[in-house]
């Protein structure tokens, strides 16, 4: 993720690359600059992965001229472009020039080549697509209250688009597991599943997480629950890890079917798709289907309880009232009280990576 919009273990955001402190003479308008013209710098570097310059340099160093030929770009403003990542520290540069020789720095290599198993280019793509466009309406969605996207033209809303294009669905899951796994890795890494049996991943899109957490613990079986359009790309990934027989993949609706019963249940970016009242429904379920010492672990970008710190999470909050009008994220403090409403004993917060936590309700 970007220097802009990564945050510490604390959840404060790092101020963008730039970025000064307020000066001790009077007010400083250069914060106000940065974020008011902080599409310059995202659009710089979203442009960059649109055109695949990360993936193109992922096979070595190149100049200007042979960058502008591979990309067939045919502005003058190409060497403008590239040195501008450059000074955004999204590229290095050796030499200076028509000479001069471009690369990706370690976090471009990683994070933004499409061939990386590390890559985020999925969900950057889907954020250079539609979320930059609809956001141009977030004035808009403060106004009225409704979501800003295919809907406002189709009727129809963005899980209505998706689940009727097969295809388009599966770009869109593996786009949302990219940004997923870092958090999913940490989660097996710091919660303990071993005195577990069996999980149920609610949501589980391509059973990613099923896939981590069987692979990190051995004894563990693992099902995957998503809607019948879903099951088939849960299957193909499943199979491709050669874990058939320890992740078991289902299809319901989880607001009509119960819940597969589980020593620990699992929501990876579920409840804040919903409002309220549908974030009640599935934390009940849950709380259904789970064994007294089962665990509800949702994983989200909690936002911090004083609502002052945590910016990324409180974006992705914005983010939900463009997509779906009255959906939400949430605090820490705020699945404590649902949770302990729907009769769970005990809540713990457990930090995963950058603004992401997993909230984990015990019965």
């Amino acid at each position: 993720m970007t220097e802009a919009l990564e945050v510490s273990d604390h959840h404060a955001a790092t101020p963008a690359a730039g970025a000064a402190a307020a000066s001790p003479a009077g007010p400083d308008p250069s914060m106000i600059m940065q974020i008011g013209m902080g599409f310059w710098p995202a659009k710089t570097l979203l442009a960059g992965i649109e055109l695949g310059l990360f993936t193109t340099l992922g096979h070595g160093p190149a100049t200007g001229a042979e960058i502008a030929e591979k990309l067939q770009l045919r502005s003058r403003a190409v060497y403008d472009w590239l040195d501008a990542l450059v000074a955004l520290r999204l590229l290095d540069r050796e030499g200076s020039g028509p000479e001069a020789r471009y690369r990706n720095t370690v976090d471009t290599g990683t994070f933004l080549d499409a061939n990386s198993p590390a890559q985020l280019t999925g969900f950057l793509q889907m954020a250079n697509a539609r979320l930059y466009g609809f956001w141009g309406s977030l004035g808009e969605a403060l106004q009225t209250g409704q979501p800003q996207t295919e809907i406002k033209k189709t009727g129809r809303s963005v899980f209505e688009e998706l689940y009727s294009d097969p295809a388009g669905l599966e770009q869109f899951m593996n786009a949302m597991a990219g940004i997923s796994a870092p958090n999913f890795h940490m989660l097996a890494e710091k919660f303990d599943f071993s005195g577990y049996q069996n999980v149920c991943d609610v949501g589980g899109a391509t059973g990613q997480l099923s896939i981590i957490l069987a692979n990190a613990y051995p004894h563990l079986m693992c099902t995957s629950f998503d809607l019948p359009a879903v099951e088939p790309i849960a299957r193909r990934t499943v199979a491709a890890a050669g874990l058939e027989e320890r992740v078991r993949v289902v299809a319901g609706d989880f607001f009509v079917d119960p819940l597969p019963e589980a020593d620990v249940i699992t929501m990876g970016m579920i409840l804040h798709d919903w409002n309220l009242d549908r974030k009640l429904e599935l934390i009940e379920a849950a709380y259904r289907a789970l064994p007294p010492g089962g665990a509800l672990v949702a994983v989200e970008s909690l936002i911090d309880d004083d609502r002052r710190e945590n910016a990324f999470g409180l974006m992705m909050s914005l983010n939900m009232l463009i997509e779906f009008g009255d959906a939400f994220d949430y605090t820490g403090a705020d699945y404590r009280e649902w949770c302990t409403q729907a009769g769970f004993s005990r809540v713990e917060i457990l930090h995963l990576t950058g603004a992401a936590s997993a909230a984990i309700a015990y019965k």
